[in-house]
């Protein structure tokens, strides 16, 4: 068959493909987020497959985190030498706000590999099985925060106006959840490798955090105190559990622990539109 050619004679340049494009990433996530019925449904449907004929339920998931921030928080109060009426209230929050960010991580990591099924013979936005991992998370942090609620009513804490900045503090959360998501879901979809160090990561990076341990208690441990707050300072995880943490314990949290948690999203989404960009479409072909 002859090509078809113009009026000069010369043959039209070839169509190409647009699945590598900004536009088609950023569509997919559009469309994704419109499909909220569909990841809402998936998300809660998740939790109940998770605790399907338990007496509890998803209240395990609050009965597990409380046991464990609790029996932590007297502890390495105790060993610390800490007010118990400060210190486990600053460890429960800890192993909240902390939970969302592994859950997001190490769920997030997993998602495409684990649903290989759904995604072959659900014609749906690759965002919507990040969105579901995100809504997920959300969830959990729902059951969680009811053991703060519950602390705050035994251990008042000294909450003003500033306890609202929890609320910008879990939207970088979920923005931070989902750039994680497309991230280290589709990378790890296509290594497998990856889940297995992102595991390894996590845990070490927990011990690395101040959750069961106080950053400020470092300034009373020896002269070379300031260093340590330094390399205290160079972890991200830290900023990320300040902005969130200090607000619900009635601290002041420092403008720079702000920007730098907006500084990693910023950067985390540039990643995520690269990945979305070039990767996006061999999803399907890598679970």
């Amino acid at each position: 068959m002859s090509a078809v050619v113009n009026d000069g004679g010369i043959p039209p340049a070839p169509q190409t493909s647009d699945s590598k494009t900004f536009a088609r990433g950023i569509k997919d996530l559009v469309d994704g987020f419109r499909n909220s019925e569909l990841w809402l449904h998936l998300g809660w449907t998740d939790i109940k497959q998770r605790y399907k004929r338990s007496i509890l339920g998803p209240l395990w998931i609050t009965v597990a985190t409380g046991v464990t921030a609790v029996a932590m928080g007297i502890l390495y109060g105790e060993l610390f030498h800490q007010d118990i009426k400060v210190f486990l209230p600053y460890v429960t929050l800890g192993f909240i706000f902390w939970g969302f960010i592994e859950t997001s991580i190490l769920d997030g990591s997993v998602v495409f590999s684990t649903n290989e099924g759904l995604i072959k013979q659900l014609p749906a936005p690759t965002s919507v099985h990040v969105y579901r991992v995100v809504w997920r998370s959300l969830i959990i942090f729902a059951h969680n925060i009811v053991i703060y609620l519950i602390l705050l009513v035994v251990f008042p804490q000294p909450l003003g106006w500033t306890a609202l900045l929890v609320f910008p503090a879990l939207l970088l959360y979920a923005l931070n959840a989902v750039w994680t998501t497309i991230v280290f879901g589709i990378m790890s979809t296509r290594f497998r490798d990856i889940g297995q160090l992102l595991t390894t990561a996590v845990r070490l990076v927990f011990f690395m955090t101040p959750i069961i341990w106080s950053a400020q208690s470092l300034s009373s441990t020896g002269a070379d105190a300031s260093s340590r707050l330094k390399l205290v300072e160079l972890n991200p995880m830290y900023h990320y559990l300040e902005i969130a943490r200090g607000p619900l314990l009635g601290q002041h949290v420092a403008l720079y622990h702000w920007l730098i948690v907006i500084g990693c999203t910023l950067i985390g989404w540039v990643a995520a539109m690269f990945v979305m960009r070039n990767y996006r479409a061999r999803v399907a072909y890598w679970v």
